[in-house]
């Protein structure tokens, strides 16, 4: 049985009243390794929950495979020191991802997700779809609220992560969450595919900044919409601005700022979920 991604921790708890021996409750943070045919092509530092989401979002959101189908098996290994996930891609997806590891320069490295060279970093991004879908402001303020309602880890810790997918009318369809910002949206990713969510019916709720790879993550999903509580870097505006994705961050209650591709934001009448 795989570790919990819940764990409790002795500690002094220190008030203005006095202090205390207690326990609290920790996230879980374990090396997670991403193995294809046999290879480690990255690890990352995971909670070790949903990991089978965490192997399809990534193998999508990084571009190792182009639909679920692509990929044969997941077999979860539980290790001493982490986790290992065999992940078995099909014949023409193995292809691809074997002349895609041939580019790289020397061995795979912990940089971003296995990628070495610049070229790869900052990749072109096709824009997505023209999509004709339109959030109010108040579903803005909405979205944010119902996400911080799908974050059962977050409540018991304050220490992790949340993505979330909002589609107006129906609210907060599925969340992920992790100590690490990309695995909740490779997660969150990895959940819609399997559920077979539109990713242009709504759009991806993040409680983080927004960095490149939020936008890039976000874009392969195919939200034209990502909504963040924090703010975003300088990359991140000009790589939605390229692909067509509506960038809304610093989003505090009913203000917020958007940054790119404004027509998709309106003004009007509350925002209600059944």
């Amino acid at each position: 049985m795989l570790r919990s991604a819940l764990a409790s921790a002795r500690r002094l708890a220190v008030r203005e009243d006095g202090a205390t021996v207690s326990p609290r409750a920790v996230p879980e943070e374990t090396p997670v390794a991403l193995s294809y045919a046999g290879t480690t092509h990255a690890v990352m530092m995971a909670t070790p929950s949903d990991l089978e989401d965490f192997a399809l979002g990534f193998s999508l959101t990084e571009g190792i495979v182009s639909s679920p189908d692509e990929i044969e098996t997941v077999d979860v290994q539980e290790l001493d020191l982490g986790i290992d996930m065999q992940i078995r891609l099909r014949d023409a997806a193995n292809r691809r991802f074997e002349a895609r590891r041939r580019r790289l320069a020397g061995p795979v490295g912990c940089g971003l997700c296995g990628i070495e060279s610049i070229d790869e970093a900052i990749r072109a991004i096709p824009p997505i779809g023209k999509s004709s879908l339109t959030f109010m402001h108040a579903d803005v303020t909405l979205a944010v609220r119902l996400l911080s309602q799908h974050q059962p880890l977050h409540a018991a810790t304050g220490a992790v992560h949340a993505a979330g997918f909002y589609v107006p009318g129906d609210g907060i369809v599925a969340a992920r969450e992790d100590v690490g910002r990309h695995n909740a949206l490779d997660k969150l990713a990895g959940a819609l595919a399997r559920r077979g969510v539109d990713g242009a019916s709504g759009a991806v709720v993040v409680t983080s900044r927004v960095s490149v790879e939020m936008v890039q993550k976000t874009a392969a999903i195919g939200a034209p919409v990502l909504l963040a509580v924090s703010a975003p870097t300088a990359l991140a505006i000009r790589t939605a601005e390229a692909a067509g994705v509506t960038l809304v961050a610093l989003v505090r209650g009913a203000e917020f700022d958007v940054f790119t591709h404004g027509r998709r934001i309106a003004t009007g009448e509350p925002a209600h979920v059944a």
